[in-house]
């Protein structure tokens, strides 16, 4: 298919760092817009999703490979404007969401973004652009660390601490769509929340060490970090699987035939594909706590770093 750029502005607003630090570092400005090359799509945003790799990505600047003005940013939800050449997934006009380019830069933070036909999919007619933006990094995480990593079959039984947040809450919707048994760490003003995920029993981590209550998990997912993952080894039965997300080095050595891994998220069209069929079929839907405009990034940073969301926070473009 030959190329179908169209005559859309040269330029777009996002959102850039000069410098790595804190919040006060996001300013809105305005770059060259992308054009997509052989097998890439060009997407005009609606939506942008927050995820802790973004200020984390901010504060340090991350994994590397930015381009001249850093652009902040992977989850986006929006409609194809254009496609490159030798793309038949996708023609303009269709909706799509996905996590471009991860973890190289993707500038979701902006008014437009490309990237490989196969780091999107369609969006799920069920979601709004918002609530979709909400999905891909976070979903895919969770869905790479369950259903890739650790292999969760039906009838197994999950811990997933942080259940409420970003990945967690995601993660318990999963691990019920196949048919596990599962508990979650939260704060007690959660737990009506996490009971409405599906979860089975919640565990009020500011009263009630989880280790000393919980016994024969098969799986761990780890979305808190510090000690959560050495810990979690005693609640583990003998060949059980803990997967860690904050940080590699979280990751310890054991027996009893335990597998321990970190799970580092990528693009993944089959993912994707996944969890729309879960959201289309009414089992997965992501929590949008805080909706704010583009413009206001640095204030989206600020409540994300805060460690007290409930879900997801989206802005919209």
């Amino acid at each position: 298919m030959n190329d179908t750029s169209t005559a859309a502005p040269a330029t777009m607003r996002a959102i850039t760092a000069a410098e790595w630090g804190g919040p006060e570092v996001l300013t809105e400005t305005r770059v060259a817009r992308p054009e997509p090359g052989p097998t890439e799509i060009l997407v005009r945003v609606h939506a942008a999703g927050l995820n802790p790799v973004d200020w984390k990505s901010r504060a340090t600047g991350g994994f590397g490979g930015w381009g001249e003005q850093p652009v902040i940013g992977w989850d986006v939800s929006g409609v194809v404007e254009a496609v490159g050449l030798g793309v038949t997934l996708y023609a303009p006009g269709d909706e799509v969401f996905g996590m471009p380019q991860f973890p190289g830069q993707a500038g979701g933070y902006a008014e437009y973004v490309t990237g490989p036909a196969r780091h999107f999919a369609r969006k799920p007619a069920a979601l709004s652009h918002v609530e979709a933006a909400a999905l891909p990094l976070a979903g895919l995480t969770a869905w790479q660390s369950l259903i890739g990593t650790a292999e969760l079959r039906a009838g197994q039984r999950v811990l997933v601490h942080a259940a409420a947040g970003g990945v967690g809450h995601l993660a318990v919707q999963i691990a019920k769509a196949r048919g596990a048994y599962v508990l979650g760490t939260a704060s007690a003003a959660k737990h009506d929340f996490l009971r409405g995920l599906g979860v089975d029993e919640p565990i009020d981590y500011t009263a009630t060490d989880f280790a000393e209550v919980v016994r024969d998990v098969d799986v761990v997912l780890d979305c808190y970090g510090g000690d959560y993952g050495t810990r979690s080894l005693a609640v583990l039965r003998e060949g059980g699987t803990l997967v860690t997300l904050p940080s590699p080095d979280a990751v310890p050595a054991t027996e009893r035939g335990i597998r321990t891994g970190f799970t580092l998220v990528e693009p993944d069209y089959a993912g994707l594909l996944g969890l729309a069929e879960l959201v289309e079929a009414g089992r997965l839907r992501p929590e949008v706590e805080t909706v704010l405009p583009l413009a206001e990034a640095a204030k989206a940073h600020t409540l994300g770093e805060s460690g007290r969301t409930r879900g997801k926070i989206v802005l919209t473009v």
